[in-house]
């Protein structure tokens, strides 16, 4: 059978057998129009002529002998075989420009980067923790650090553009591995001159005549539904009026009194606004944080950092 890596291994092998015919231009020329899929703005992009462009495509597509984009008047489509180039040479892109950024990481007496996308309350719970053991332990590991909804994070790690994510999901691509690392209650935000305080909030359903503002299910789709279930096990679904996938927006939004809104507990933490956190009562529904990471990912500093999380 076919592994991951020997598809990686006949893929780079086929690069080196047509080196005498394709050129690096044909991998960049090919990238941009497969990610515009636009001619016209693809040259632009490239600063090459339109025409110029169309004979470099079609050159390639003869010498590796299958067509790569499926053109009409209107429209660009990359073909199937077209999809998974586009995906190979991503994945051989992003390897390389990190690998040349690590050599000169290396070079500087740094043991190297850790690349960590993350849902807004990872950084009030697991990695501030992480990064401080880190320091300790690993000094010379460079961390950098983006927030991203679930989907980038797994597209992130996928093309190795991502070495850890921090996500709320109930399953992830084959490839990839996941453990969870914190479970979370869920509170209600109201802002803080509502009727409601910690002493007289008994059930989720004393709300369920306001406006909600929730996460977006582009923030997680799992934690969406779950948001779901704890209205509906009260009996009533929740009047949503605005969606956003970052805490501080929904935050202003409730201080504003344009309705309330269910968050994980942890995420009451580091800002300053006019609401009050009341965590909900007597509910199963529980959130939960996990880390997910590339089981092939070749990045020397990520198993020090994989031990720290008992991965």
């Amino acid at each position: 059978m076919l592994t991951f890596n020997n598809s990686k291994y006949l893929f780079c092998q086929l690069l080196i057998t047509m080196s005498y015919q394709l050129e690096l231009r044909h991998f960049t020329y090919f990238l941009a129009v497969a990610e515009e899929l636009h001619f016209r703005k693809a040259a632009e992009r490239l600063f090459i002529s339109q025409p110029g462009l169309s004979r470099q495509i079609k050159q390639m597509e003869m010498i590796i002998g299958v067509p790569l984009f499926v053109r009409n008047k209107r429209n660009v489509n990359l073909t199937p075989a077209g999809l998974y180039l586009k995906k190979e040479l991503e994945y051989i892109r992003n390897h390389i420009d990190f690998s040349i950024k690590q050599t000169r990481l290396i070079n500087e007496g740094s043991e190297g980067e850790i690349r960590i996308g993350f849902l807004g309350s990872a950084m009030q719970t697991v990695i501030p923790e992480l990064l401080i053991q880190s320091n300790k332990e690993f000094p010379g590991i460079q961390f950098s650090l983006e927030e991203m909804p679930n989907y980038l994070q797994v597209d992130a790690i996928e093309k190795d553009q991502l070495d850890l994510g921090f996500v709320r999901l109930s399953r992830v691509p084959n490839g990839l591995k996941m453990k969870t690392v914190y479970i979370d209650t869920f509170s209600l935000v109201v802002p803080k001159n509502h009727h409601l305080t910690i002493d007289t909030f008994k059930r989720i359903d004393q709300v369920s005549k306001e406006n909600f503002v929730l996460f977006s299910s582009d923030y997680s789709s799992l934690y969406y539904d779950k948001i779901m279930s704890i209205c509906e096990d009260k009996g009533f679904t929740p009047m949503v009026s605005h969606k956003s996938v970052h805490a501080q927006t929904i935050y202003k939004l409730v201080e504003s009194g344009l309705g309330v809104a269910i968050v994980p507990t942890s995420l009451q933490y580091g800002f300053d606004l006019g609401v009050k956190f009341l965590e909900i009562p007597r509910i199963p529904q529980k959130t939960k944080l996990s880390v997910i990471w590339k089981e092939n990912n070749r990045n020397p500093a990520l198993q020090q950092i994989k031990n720290l999380l008992e991965l």
